[in-house]
């Protein structure tokens, strides 16, 4: 295992990494882990995606920019910064797929062999290409080791909710996660409200907080055979805000797999606002 991170392969020569960088804080906590590494850092963003307050850090020098979509661009962008490795961080915005993508011709000739498009064939073709071009793709944990969830509960006090609606919940998750619709879905009392598909979490949370009743419990967890390269699935203080927003007080992450970015933060913050957050493996 590696000292710095038990995600990273054990070979791991601290040769620079290409950051993918898409929206949010999971980008720059990533960055912040690589730079206090004594790694070198090489960003990559996209127009209109990445936070501009991350770009601003990295020296031009350091620093390429991309449309979505521009594959063929990102393959050799990676080259020309002289990336060893890489790794995707950030999501991008989801209709993008239907509005605003610009792929180079590289990207429509991955888009067109791939039938069914949802994240995993997508961002696994794109893993794939990169590979392919020389660069390894890093685990999307690594370097974040104590930013994902633990066992038990999290936050303050004692659990409110049935262990067999939670176990309920779980399984209802792992469903969708193997039919790739999503990671998460919402239940209440062993009854299924709504499942995270394309949309995200936001929005679903948003759907299972206008029933406007109580008990509700949010799901977040990873395919049986997740690929770790890509889609790691995320929470952070936005998703504590819509939970709030939705009148749901209980989230139930999976251990060593969900990533909470800025983890003892969010844990203060979800004790302040009455909303547990309990780790299940």
């Amino acid at each position: 295992m590696h000292p710095a991170s038990k995600f990273l392969p054990d070979n791991f020569d601290s040769q620079p990494i290409g950051l993918i960088a898409g929206k949010g804080l999971y980008p720059i906590l990533m960055a912040e882990r690589i730079r206090a590494a004594g790694i070198p850092l090489r960003l990559i963003s996209f127009l209109g995606e990445t936070e501009q307050n991350l770009i601003n850090s990295t020296p031009d020098s350091d620093h390429l920019q991309l449309k979505v979509g521009q594959l063929g661009k990102l393959l050799k962008s990676l080259n020309y910064l002289g990336c060893k490795y890489a790794v995707m961080a950030g999501q991008i915005t989801p209709k993008r797929l239907f509005n605003g993508l610009q792929p180079d011709l590289k990207a429509l000739a991955i888009l067109n062999n791939i039938k069914i498009k949802n994240a995993e064939t997508i961002f696994g073709a794109i893993a794939t290409e990169i590979e392919a071009s020389g660069v390894e793709m890093l685990d999307a944990r690594s370097l974040l080791d104590d930013q994902l969830a633990s066992e038990g509960l999290m936050t303050p006090g004692k659990i409110k909710v049935s262990k067999e609606f939670i176990e309920h919940g779980i399984k209802v998750a792992k469903g969708i996660t193997e039919l790739d619709i999503g990671q998460g879905a919402v239940v209440r009392k062993g009854t299924v409200l709504a499942v995270e598909a394309y949309e995200g979490t936001d929005p679903m949370l948003k759907r299972a907080g206008n029933f406007k009743t109580d008990g509700l419990i949010f799901v977040k967890t990873v395919k049986r055979k997740q690929n770790y390269r890509f889609d790691v699935p995320v929470f952070g203080e936005r998703t504590l805000e819509v939970m709030l927003e939705s009148g749901i007080q209980t989230a139930a992450l999976e251990v060593g797999r969900v990533i909470m970015l800025d983890k003892m933060k969010l844990l203060k913050r979800a004790a302040k606002l009455k909303i547990e957050l309990i780790g299940y493996s």
